[in-house]
């Protein structure tokens, strides 16, 4: 068998492709992306000069404990909006 007969190109006249989502929908898509990546930004930090030194104050903060899940959790949120909504 040769190469050129494995190779089988489909040509139909008259089919539109289109992309699997409307242009609006990408754009949430980013947003939500921007939104977890955010929130995972507010997640880090709580570095220490000294290994041997442990500050509780730092690690179990507010923005790290409370408020950096409840941003990813918000941008995933979006990410399913923008798969569920339906375009115009």
């Amino acid at each position: 068998m040769s190469k050129a007969s494995k190779h089988i190109t489909v040509e139909k006249a008259g089919v539109e492709v289109r992309p699997v989502f409307a242009k609006e929908n990408y754009k949430f898509m980013i947003a939500g992306l921007a939104i977890v990546v955010v929130g995972f930004l507010l997640m880090m930090g709580g570095n220490s000069d000294d290994p041997n030194s442990f500050k509780p104050e730092e690690v179990y903060s507010f923005r790290r404990i409370t408020l950096a899940p409840i941003v990813i959790v918000l941008g995933l949120i979006v990410e399913i909006y923008a798969i569920m909504r339906k375009p115009k």
